[in-house]
């Protein structure tokens, strides 16, 4: 591979135009070279440069592309990434990898077969929040922790018709949409739950899918509870963590959604900045005495996926994301579809 990783990037919806191809455009050793678009020419007018196809199978036969990818609904993953790994490509696939634990399973032994690199794009492992509850952890500030919990919640009353997630297809769902980053997040910190407990609920009128969830992971000395749901009117905190020593609180979101919807290119110093009236609470008690302090975000940096994954790439780096991690998110994710089903806790 030559220093410049050039680029085939599958599908230009809201996760390839906005999640993917920014990134990839930005960083000076990737190349964006092709998009794979059906019925549009969306990406040319922001990439001038690139060239449109309509089928990925153009990018199986150009010895030129060095990475596929793909951001096409869940259900098609499982076969873009194969054909990809048998072209001899190095593959990105956006979370949740694929629907089922056991498709993800065989493509990661295709790609270790092929002696090919497949990236999972679990990007808000690089939220400004969640980095600055793993550097709270990492200083020990909450002493031993016992409870940890996250929301995903929004207001959408109203289902979108044309959107894949809410179709009843395999992959689809708020678990597999929102739930994926809540759980990856949790297993990257915490590794895999003893026991898991789920409450996963269809709650909008005449919805195809699940809206809601809430899940219990329990380990030997710590409780999480992640949620998320669509008819939250009042949004309340987003991570509530309590420790022996103290309690973090902490509201709003991440701010790179928003910024990479508005169409602001990922550089600067002010690139990740959360607003100050959304740093988290730190509240503690030393010496009998309770002191509570803002804590200020730490710079979101999504792009730190790509670095990584050229540091793989180029410099045999170790991934960030690995994905054995990402089976394990699916694996849950369908141990909580059982939990519900069977309204009992699954040993994981």
């Amino acid at each position: 591979m030559s220093n410049i990783i050039k680029v085939g990037l599958v599908g230009f919806g809201l996760s390839g135009k906005v999640f993917h191809a920014p990134f990839i455009d930005a960083h000076p050793r990737f190349e964006l070279r092709k998009v794979v678009e059906r019925n549009h020419n969306n990406s040319q007018k922001i990439y001038p440069n690139i060239n449109i196809v309509r089928d990925i199978s153009d990018l199986f036969i150009d010895k030129e592309i060095d990475l596929i990818v793909i951001t096409t609904p869940n259900i098609f993953h499982f076969e873009m990434v194969k054909n990809s790994l048998l072209a001899g490509k190095h593959v990105v696939i956006e979370k949740p990898f694929t629907p089922t634990s056991q498709e993800a399973k065989k493509l990661i032994n295709l790609a270790n077969e092929k002696k090919l690199k497949l990236f999972v794009y679990q990007n808000r492992r690089w939220d400004g929040d969640f980095l600055t509850i793993k550097n709270l952890l990492k200083n020990n500030v909450l002493g031993k922790l016992y409870e940890y919990e996250a929301h995903f919640d929004r207001y959408s009353p109203e289902q979108k018709n044309n959107e894949w997630r809410e179709k009843d297809i395999p992959g689809s769902g708020i678990l597999f949409d929102l739930g994926s980053h809540l759980i990856d997040q949790v297993v990257s910190l915490f590794g895999l739950p003893n026991n898991i407990e789920a409450d996963i609920q269809t709650q909008r009128r005449e919805s195809e899918v699940d809206d809601y969830f809430h899940l219990i992971f329990r380990y030997k000395k710590l409780k999480v509870i992640l949620t998320a749901g669509m008819l939250v009117n009042k949004i309340g905190p987003k991570y509530i963590l309590k420790g022996t020593k103290g309690e973090f609180i902490k509201y709003g979101i991440d701010p790179q959604e928003e910024a990479l919807k508005n169409g602001n290119i990922p550089k600067g110093n002010d690139w990740g900045k959360d607003s100050p009236q959304y740093f988290g609470s730190l509240k503690t008690k030393i010496s009998g005495d309770i002191s509570e302090k803002k804590i200020e975000t730490l710079e979101g940096r999504y792009q730190d996926f790509y670095n990584n994954v050229f540091e793989v790439l180029e410099k045999g780096y170790e991934m960030e994301v690995k994905p054995e991690e990402a089976v394990s998110t699916i694996e849950i994710i369908e141990k909580a579809f059982d939990s519900n089903s069977k309204n009992q806790s699954i040993k994981i």
